[in-house]
Formats: C-alpha cells, structure tokens, sequence
C-alpha cells in the first residue's frame, strides 16, 4: 500500500503529513525517522486511536 506524504526540511529537522490528513503533522531529525513517524501516524489514525479525525477527500460536482 501507497499513501502520498508531504515533507520538508526546516534546519536540522524533518516536517510532514499525510497528503489525506494534513491537520497532523509528525516531525523527525532524519528523513528516514519522519517517515517511520508518518507510518505510526496512519497505523493510529486507521486503528481509531485520534477522535474526530478531519480527512481531504473528493466531492463529484456535475
């Protein structure tokens, strides 16, 4: 399974979010340590662990 991510780097540390839920942001001081971080963050969300999760979708308009 793929998810899009979204990662910069500020100074020393690593910033990023998951391109569907960008309201929770997870850091590291590697790029490899943000995206391990990214990877526990989806496990918690998927799981139902974060109440009220907002998440980015699609709406078809016609």
């Amino acid at each position: 399974m793929t998810v899009k991510i979204v990662h910069w780097q500020e100074g020393k540390w690593w910033f990023g979010y998951l391109q569907d839920y960008p309201d929770y942001q997870t850091q590291g001081k590697s790029l490899k340590e943000l995206r391990e971080n990214l990877k526990d963050l989806y496990r918690d969300i998927r799981s139902g662990e974060i109440p009220g999760i907002r998440k980015v979708d699609d709406l078809l308009v016609s």
